[in-house]
């Protein structure tokens, strides 16, 4: 039995490290890919990350699985890229720029041959390129190719280079507009702020009126219940009092009918 288990355990490894270095190689390929300049319509880059998910998935509830580190550096790595392709999905280049910023790359290189990790680089690659896309739309350029707009700026013939001094003012109107649109949110949002006090204010006052109201519409049902309360035991007594009244009398007429009787019989003669 000892062999047979023994055999059993060695495939089992074996199973897990074939897994994993699969894991390893796809997850490789996606990073290359990621790092590649790719076109809208490609879609194998979004299906591979769908299947490093499962293989993840697999290998986490493998019986000989790697140590938690591992997992987790391998977990953080498909995160990456799943946000990085969440990220590209955006509309505005602002939008991209700050779904980026939250993304979280990989700390150890994924091979032997990378001495920096891949999803770092396609990190800051993909932060450059998104920054570069929300100067070009400040600036009113196109954003689809903003290196070759430099290159016909810079080294066409019969084209004047941009200066120094040309650059400089293009970066201060950009950091302009940026101050103006965090001045108009600040401005907003300091708005709202008031709107919001003011409207709990009033809100706050319309409660404590209604809870005076309530509290003396209490106090007035308290006191006129303790008059009800009240006049129900007065009229209770005068009832009990005119009964008692009416009955004595009532017994004093009937003994007075039937004294007056007995003295009319007595009196009277008996007829012959």
């Amino acid at each position: 039995m000892e062999p047979a288990e023994g055999a059993v355990y060695g495939r089992a490894i074996m199973a897990a490290s074939r897994l994993e270095l699969n894991l390893v190689r796809l997850l490789s390929r996606c990073e290359a890919m990621a790092a590649e300049k790719r076109d809208p319509d490609e879609w194998r880059l979004e299906k591979y990350v769908g299947a490093l998910e499962d293989m993840l998935q697999a290998l986490k509830v493998h019986a000989s699985k790697p140590a938690s580190e591992v997992i987790n550096e391998y977990s953080w790595k498909v995160d990456f890229l799943k946000g990085m392709l969440q990220a590209e999905k955006l509309t505005s280049s602002s939008e991209k720029a700050l779904a980026n910023q939250f993304l979280a790359p990989g700390r150890v290189p994924t091979t032997a041959r990378e001495r920096v990790p891949a999803t770092k680089t396609v990190h800051l690659q993909s932060r450059a390129r998104y920054t570069s896309e929300m100067r070009s739309e400040l600036l009113g350029t196109d954003s689809a190719e903003p290196e070759m707009d430099v290159r016909k700026r810079t080294g066409v013939a019969g084209s004047q280079p941009v200066s120094e001094k040309q650059s400089a003012a293009e970066l201060d109107l950009v950091l302009q507009r940026h101050q103006n649109l965090q001045e108009k949110l600040a401005e907003e949002m300091l708005g709202l702020a008031r709107s919001l006090k003011t409207n709990t204010l009033a809100a706050q006052s319309v409660i404590k009126k209604d809870n005076q109201t309530l509290s003396h519409s209490l106090k007035m049902a308290d006191q006129n219940l303790e008059k009800l309360k009240t006049e129900s035991e007065r009229l209770e007594q005068h009832t009990q009092k005119s009964v008692n009244w009416l009955l004595w009398a009532m017994l004093i007429i009937v003994c007075f009918i039937f004294i007056s009787m007995i003295l009319f019989i007595r009196i009277m003669p008996k007829l012959k």
